[in-house]
């Protein structure tokens, strides 16, 4: 039995079903009582991977188990060793942990203090692990969904600063292939997508898929700062915003793992658009 939590998100929407296709008792984890984006037959559970106690019940007897901290879990919330003891004690072998790229590009980064922790409780917890750490999401231009909608336009920052975002879709099964598969165990995988795109060629791209013009607004970084305060804790704004516009060569750089992981190359962005496309019309 696999549990996965984040069963609803970018990520668990593809992994669940990949998982259910190739023949695997998963159990999707939700903290909704009723979960949408699931396919028919899959067993549902509604627990809290912030909150140990909930997610005994659902890890009993599983043998695998995809962990997601998702929101403000990345912020604060119980010792990573209280889910890490609740996994081993029902049994689990395999745990692949979703981490990020910049847990190895900026290690000191106050944005992923909660992740590193995650990792190295991970690390140290005996079973077979996995850390997957992906760069940027194809799916964050869902942020640009409205205005496109409502102005055809785009505003974002650093419109010419290119960076390898990855499909999450890849994240999905690269992560199924690690819970299912032997030869993973103790690997950290960097994930991106096949080639380096910036903001501008991102709402070409866009662009072409709606065969209508997109107008790219380029903002500064204040006007990007004060944007991002609406919604994101102010001490993770800078770190983001030097991410985006001041990259390190290493968050520049197209990585071979999901090549080498699914034997085909990574998903370009242009084909992460033609699956949303509805989400922008």
């Amino acid at each position: 039995m696999i549990v996965v939590t984040g069963a609803t998100g970018n990520i668990g929407r593809t992994l669940v079903p990949l998982l259910a296709e190739a023949g695997e008792d998963v159990v999707a984890v939700s903290r909704r009582p009723r979960p949408e984006g699931l396919p028919a037959g899959i067993r549902r559970a509604q627990a809290d991977v912030g909150n140990s106690a909930s997610m005994r019940p659902v890890l009993d007897g599983a043998d695998a188990f995809f962990i997601l901290l998702g929101g403000e879990l990345n912020g604060h919330g119980e010792s990573p060793n209280a889910l890490l003891d609740a996994a081993l004690d029902a049994g689990v072998k395999r745990i692949v942990l979703l981490s990020s790229q910049i847990n190895a590009t900026r290690p000191e980064a106050l944005s992923h203090t909660r992740l590193r922790d995650y990792e190295a409780a991970v690390r140290a917890s005996g079973a077979d692990f996995t850390i997957l750490r992906p760069g940027g999401f194809a799916s964050n231009a869902l942020a640009w969904a409205e205005p496109i909608h409502i102005k055809r336009t785009i505003f974002a920052p650093f419109g010419d600063v290119a960076l390898p975002v990855i499909d999450p879709a890849d994240i999905a099964a690269v992560a199924a292939v690690a819970l299912r598969e032997e030869g993973h165990a103790g690997c950290t995988y960097e994930l991106t997508g096949p080639e380096a795109i910036s903001p501008r060629r991102q709402a070409a791209v866009i662009s072409q898929a709606l065969s209508e013009e997109v107008t790219f607004v380029e903002l500064s970084r204040e006007q990007a700062h004060a944007h991002m305060a609406q919604f994101m804790p102010e001490e993770v704004i800078d770190g983001t915003l030097d991410v985006l516009g001041i990259p390190l060569p290493a968050e520049q750089a197209i990585g071979p793992d999901v090549e080498n992981v699914l034997r085909r190359p990574a998903r370009p962005f242009g084909e992460w658009v033609a699956r949303n496309l509805p989400a922008f019309q």
